[in-house]
Formats: C-alpha cells, sequence, structure tokens
C-alpha cells in the first residue's frame, strides 16, 4: 500500500530552484506521485442514506506536481464511463502550464473495470462523489498542495459528480475532510436526477460546459438545474457550444461525430430521489438501466474549436478563483 509520509521527503527537494529546469516544456510536471486514496463501493441508495456498510476499496490518484514552489493550487480530475483518456491528460497539460497541479482519479481500475458506457449499472452513480471527497481528503493534506485552492472538475458521468459533490447534504453525509472545493467545472454532466435538496449547494461557483447537439447527456436538463439553481442564489453559468458533441474536447475523438451503439444514456428518462431510492418518475418504480427510457447509441465526437474556445474560458474562470496573475 502507498504510505502518504514517504512523500514528505521530497519537500526541499522540490522548494529548491535547481529542481525546476528553466528550459523545460510548462506543461510538464515537476514531479508525479501515485497516491493510494482509501473509499467504499457503495450502491445509490448506500450513498443517498449515509449507509458506509459496503466495501472498502483502495483506488488511485495521479498527482502532477506543477513546476513552481511552495504550496500550489490543484484541480481534482474526475474521469467519465470511459475511463481516463485522452481529455485528462489534456488538462493536466493544461493547467500544469499554468503552474496548477492536479489530482487525476481513476474509479475503475481497482474495482475491475475499464468501462461501464455499456453497462451503468456495473457501478453506483453516486461513487464517484464519495471517491472524490477521499481523495480530497488525501490531496488536501501534501505538503506541496494550498488546501484552501482546490478546484473540482469532471466529465460526463464523473461530470455529474462533480456537479452533484456541490450538494451541502453530500458533503455533510461523506465529506470528512474539513476541507471545501473552491469551484466545481462538471463537463457535459448528466443532469436527469433531481434529489432531495439540491438546490442547496456549496456558496462555490459552478460552470457547466457541454455542447448543444448531446444526445448523450442533453444541456438542456442541465440548463434548467441551473436555473433552478440560480433562482436559489447561486453562482451558476452554463456555457453551450453550437457544434461540440459528447466529450468534444477528447483530442483523440473522431472528428465527425459516431454512434456508440451499446453505450447507455438516461437522455430520456426523469429520475427523482425518494427517501434515498432513485425512482423512474415515468414508473413510479425504482429506476433501472432496463428501463424503457434508457437509450442507446448516443454519439460522441471532437470538436476543435469548441476544445480551443472551452480552454480560454476554463482556465480564465480558474485564473480567478485562484487569484493567479
Amino acid at each position: 500500500m502507498i504510505r502518504h509520509s514517504i512523500f514528505t521527503a521530497f519537500v526541499l527537494v522540490l522548494a529548491s530552484p535547481l529542481a525546476l529546469a528553466e528550459s523545460g516544456p510548462k506543461d510538464m510536471a515537476a514531479r508525479t506521485e501515485l497516491h493510494a486514496i482509501q473509499t467504499l463501493t457503495l450502491t445509490d441508495k448506500q450513498f443517498l442514506t449515509g449507509d458506509a456498510n459496503g466495501r472498502p476499496t483502495v483506488i488511485a490518484g495521479q498527482l502532477r506536481v506543477a513546476q513552481g514552489n511552495g504550496r500550489l493550487p490543484v484541480v481534482v480530475l474526475m474521469h467519465g464511463s470511459g475511463g481516463m483518456g485522452a481529455n485528462t491528460e489534456l488538462w493536466a497539460r493544461t493547467f500544469n502550464a499554468m503552474g496548477i497541479s492536479t489530482f487525476t482519479l481513476d474509479g475503475f481500475t481497482a474495482r475491475g473495470l475499464v468501462q461501464v458506457s455499456t453497462d451503468q449499472a456495473k457501478l453506483g452513480r453516486m461513487n464517484f462523489i464519495l471517491d472524490i471527497y477521499r481523495a480530497l481528503d488525501v490531496v488536501a493534506k501534501h505538503p506541496r498542495v494550498d488546501p484552501q485552492r482546490i478546484v473540482l472538475m469532471g466529465f460526463s458521468r464523473g461530470g455529474q459528480a462533480a456537479l452533484y459533490a456541490s450538494l451541502k447534504r453530500f458533503h455533510q453525509m461523506w465529506n470528512k475532510s474539513g476541507v471545501e472545493f473552491a469551484a466545481y467545472i462538471p463537463f457535459y454532466p448528466d443532469c436527469a436526477t433531481t434529489f432531495i435538496g439540491d438546490t442547496d449547494t456549496a456558496d462555490k461557483p459552478i460552470r457547466i460546459f457541454a455542447g448543444t447537439p448531446d444526445d448523450y447527456n442533453p444541456v438542456a436538463l442541465c440548463k434548467a438545474y441551473a436555473g433552478r439553481l440560480n433562482a436559489a442564489g447561486h453562482d451558476v453559468q452554463v456555457t453551450e457550444y453550437p457544434n461540440a458533441p459528447h466529450s468534444f474536447d477528447n483530442p483523440l475523438g473522431p472528428l465527425t461525430a459516431t454512434a456508440s451503439p451499446q453505450s447507455q444514456s438516461v437522455r430520456n428518462c426523469k429520475i427523482k430521489e425518494e427517501q434515498g431510492v432513485l425512482i423512474n418518475a415515468s414508473t413510479g418504480a425504482p429506476f433501472v438501466y432496463t428501463d424503457a427510457c434508457v437509450a442507446l447509441g448516443p454519439h460522441m465526437g471532437h470538436d476543435p474549436d469548441a476544445t480551443q474556445q472551452v480552454q480560454q474560458a476554463v482556465t480564465g474562470f480558474v485564473r480567478g478563483v485562484f487569484k493567479l496573475p
């Protein structure tokens, strides 16, 4: 098992100017570390009711310490249903080039999963939120991290986790770190579910990014949720790109949006939480992925123009949150 204490020996080395190569690429991490994260594998009902009797699981997080001295800001990155892909690498390099460290979570490998796109029932939707909170507890204690400057960013399933990790109710039940995220950045999240108390979010900004033609997680559902959050007095904005399909920021995705024939989408579903159970609002029964509303074959692809625009938007937003020059 990876021990957190082994990293403290490197603090003085990393603080030395000799540890940084002035001529090196700015998007190259000065140091990369792998950390063990003690978490649980839970059902959605267990998560929603605060039942911690799940299966103990140790997942991994990759910390890329950016070039710089002292305690640095960090962006936590949470992957989607396809696992850690090229988009997480793109964003890690983007932030590292800004002098911002990144902490990328792998929620699949330790659970014996490669992807859940074709069978979303393999892992509870809410489990990533617990993983994120447990990761926050680890990363906030690192000697090279400024615990007051940590932002959460997630993609698709991880975007849903990044969005709803903002709920105060979930923080109270599961976040034992004593630290809050400075902002939340969900990319093309699933907004098809209404949770109990879901307009009572942390008093931090939320920025949602998605594409108009996204038929995996329709942006219209997120705009409706953002409207409810705005009405409740929260700082939430949705940025919509007119030609961007799902996963548009993945630089290795096809330039023409392509169907993923067996991937499951809840775009036609209306799901609501009742007493800790996710209910299909159309049937009144507990939601399952064999419900008639679950669709197959959403499209995915890369949009270079939207990616360039979103990089400018996100880096500008993060600079403001972290108060960088």
